[in-house]
């Protein structure tokens, strides 16, 4: 989905309704399911959300921006990178306090989404490049300090410019490049236009990419194109599990508008599947040739490369199977693999999912903006996917009119087992609790 910042938020529209698609290995073999309400048949309504029972919810700070992904510290300290900065800083430092957060420090003047705590260092990224702040003893980022630039000259087109980062315990730093293009197509979005051979995109855009978290000043040739074939990721986490990447990619766009005799309004906002891959070194993901379609629950030929809606996208296996799929253009955001020890033992290991919300669903009802959570087994996901935080959008009509007050984005884990969720419309911070 185009990163698009209309004002959407949240609600849970499609909970009975949507499709499930769990992939259990990298074969065809799918489960289908519908979207379950959550685990416990009780909920509760707190600072606005409506939770499973025994969770509750704390707004730990309002209006501070664009605020995007977030880390926390073990110490406990909230730092929040905003999408541009505000009064010229783009990272804010919080320090929470009887259940309120207030800014203690601002630093960065570059906009951007990633951020991220590792080994001694707060990482950031802005829409070109990755810097890291040396954290001290108490990991908080010394007043003056001046970032080393890890990553530069990275691509950025104002499409899907969001540079999504992560560090695995190999001193190995993930960046995501998205795609300047919904399909690769010759003209992009354009009616019948057709896609691009060999979509030269790929070559520096369209995937995740390795670099070196203690080698400064790294350009492209310094780095490896890690996977390849995703439009566009914005959340992604480590499985320890498996000891495995795992990123939610946003799918296409526009199926209907493009391609009007081959496809409904209603195909067009019901297609294609937002996907979890697990991702290995070298995968392909088969963006923009194919598209994963949950209700046929195979990889479909894009139509800009010769499809129709119905012909197999990969009759020789050479792209990988989502591990996940969700519904169309709700655009997840946030990923988080829940290791903590709090919330209840289903929880543990399993992963969440911020989806910010559709905006390009019409005539068909917008969906979205809520955290849903994704039970996990052994590594891999296991069963029905369920709503875990609704309200952001404020209402049922908001989310069906795609008017959502909040948008929520982000995602951390705190040392106690909390989880954080930031929103990027008015800038709240969620804290959420478990309390037997």
């Amino acid at each position: 989905m185009k990163n698009i910042s209309f004002k959407f938020v949240l609600t849970a529209a499609l909970t009975g309704t949507v499709l499930f698609n769990a992939c259990t290995d990298n074969s065809s073999k799918t489960q289908s399911d519908s979207a379950a309400p959550a685990a416990d048949t009780a909920a509760t309504t707190s600072a606005g959300l409506t939770l499973p029972s025994g969770f509750n919810a704390t707004i730990l700070a309002e209006n501070l921006g664009g605020t995007r992904h977030i880390a926390v510290s073990p110490q406990g300290d909230i730092f929040v990178k905003l999408g541009k900065p505000k009064n010229g800083k783009g990272i804010l430092m919080l320090h929470e306090n009887n259940g309120k957060a207030e800014v203690k420090t601002s630093f960065g003047d570059f906009e951007g989404t990633g951020i991220y705590i590792k080994n001694g260092y707060l990482y950031a990224s802005s829409n070109e490049d990755v810097y890291r702040y040396k954290l001290n003893d108490k990991n908080q980022v010394a007043e003056g300090a001046k970032p080393e630039t890890v990553v530069k000259g990275l691509l950025n087109r104002g499409e899907h410019e969001a540079k999504a980062i992560l560090l695995d315990d190999a001193g190995n730093l993930y960046v995501n490049i998205g795609a300047y293009s919904n399909s690769c197509q010759v003209k992009d979005r354009e009616k019948g236009s057709m896609g691009q051979p060999g979509c030269p995109i790929l070559d520096s855009a369209g995937g995740i990419w390795q670099f070196k978290a203690d080698r400064l000043n790294q350009t492209y040739k310094d780095g490896v194109r890690y996977a390849t074939g995703l439009r566009n990721v914005v959340g992604m986490d480590w499985n320890k599990q498996n000891n495995q990447l795992f990123v939610m990619q946003h799918g296409r766009d526009a199926l209907h508008d493009i391609f009007p005799a081959m496809f409904t309004t209603k195909q067009s906002a019901d297609l294609p599947a937002e996907c979890m891959y697990a991702i290995n070194k070298g995968d392909n993901a088969g963006w923009p040739y194919i598209y994963y379609d949950q209700n046929q629950k195979k990889k479909i030929l894009a139509p800009e490369y010769g499809g129709d809606g119905k012909k197999d996208g990969d009759p020789n296996n050479k792209y990988i199977n989502p591990a996940a799929a969700y519904p169309a253009h709700l655009a997840p955001d946030g990923l988080l693999f829940y290791t903590g020890s709090q919330f209840p033992e289903r929880y543990k290991n399993g992963a969440f999912i911020a989806f910010h919300g559709s905006w390009n669903r019409a005539p068909e009802p917008q969906a979205g903006y809520y955290v849903v959570f994704q039970p996990f087994k052994n590594g891999k996901p296991d069963g029905k996917w369920e709503v875990f935080a609704d309200g952001f959008s404020g209402s049922a009509e908001n989310t069906a009119k795609g008017n959502a007050e909040r948008r929520p984005c982000g995602l951390a884990q705190g040392p106690d087992g909390s989880i954080y969720v930031t929103d990027d419309s008015k800038g709240t911070i969620y804290k959420i609790s478990y309390k037997k």
